[in-house]
């Protein structure tokens, strides 16, 4: 099966408190992933070290950090795409989607399949821990500190009308802490929305908003936490409920199906947590799954 799949592995954890997702990428390919998709490596990136402080000016973690990191990403998954490679990003937390969405916005205008557990639209000054994992969707649609929102002067990243928030269950974590709420123009599917509508319609409706005529593609991000939490506790925020291993397949496949799935980023698996490493496993084999039988 021929394909041009290429493994790219993006071990941030600028955008948390806590360390253990900077693992995921070694467990991944441990698990035979790069073997099991007729990946090629194209590289690690070095991460820069934290700093356990918020930056004042932002009130975010590893702020400046991010921002000069996620450029070196972009110009990683360039090199992918300039040589005609599918680029499969392993993180890392959600921050690397700036990198992501920074290579393709450089290239024209690309749409975001953002799924995700939680919506990741915190503003700085109601993150309990400036955590800019909690605020990545925000930041990448133009909501946020111009540092983080507007890198090498592009932003947004992604228009929030070219982005789709996919089966995140967040909502009292949202209301609790005073989340920002989304944008009216941004598409919105979440975990009520996609179990009401069902998942493969659900996931035509998101692929039928990111295949517009208007957009050259569009980039997935991949959040393990959008399982349910008894199948994937390896997650360093846990909430109940989630989308099962069937589900997560039915949604990407018929994204990469498109033809139109330009890369994908998968982040925040935390091996440390995975006691018998059985949530790594059924992470490899969904993926395995989806992007074997829809090489691009």
């Amino acid at each position: 099966m021929p394909s041009h799949y290429a493994i790219l592995e993006a071990p941030s954890t600028l955008g948390l408190a806590t360390d253990g997702v900077e693992r995921l990428p070694d467990r991944l390919l441990d698990l035979g992933l790069a073997e099991r998709i007729h990946a090629r490596h194209a590289g690690r990136l070095v991460v820069p070290a934290k700093d356990p402080t918020p930056d004042p000016e932002t009130g975010t973690l590893n702020a400046r950090a991010i921002a000069q990191w996620s450029p070196k990403l972009a110009d990683a998954v360039e090199a992918v795409l300039d040589a005609g490679g599918f680029p499969v990003v392993l993180g890392g937390d959600c921050t690397i989607v700036l990198g992501s969405a920074l290579a393709f916005r450089r290239r024209g205008r690309y749409g975001l399949l953002f799924i995700d557990g939680n919506a990741d639209f915190f503003q700085p000054e109601a993150e309990p821990n400036g955590e800019g994992a909690s605020m990545d969707l925000a930041f990448v649609t133009g909501y946020g500190p111009s540092l983080l929102t507007d890198i090498e002067g592009r932003g947004p990243l992604v228009r929030p009308e070219d982005a789709v928030a996919f089966a995140y269950r967040d909502h009292k974590d949202q209301e609790e802490y005073g989340s920002q709420p989304l944008p009216e123009e941004l598409k919105v599917l979440d975990l009520p929305a996609v179990r009401a509508t069902g998942i493969e319609a659900a996931a035509r409706e998101a692929v039928d908003h990111l295949t517009r005529a208007e957009l050259d593609g569009f980039f997935i991000h991949l959040d393990a936490d959008c399982l349910d939490d008894v199948i994937m506790p390896a997650v360093d925020f846990r909430v109940p409920g989630g989308l099962s291993w069937d589900e997560l397949t039915a949604a990407l496949r018929p994204a990469l199906a498109s033809g139109k799935a330009v890369g994908l980023e998968i982040t925040i698996y935390n091996p440390r947590l995975d006691e018998d490493g059985s949530a790594g496993r059924g992470l490899a084999d969904v993926l395995a799954a989806a992007l074997g039988t829809a090489a691009p």
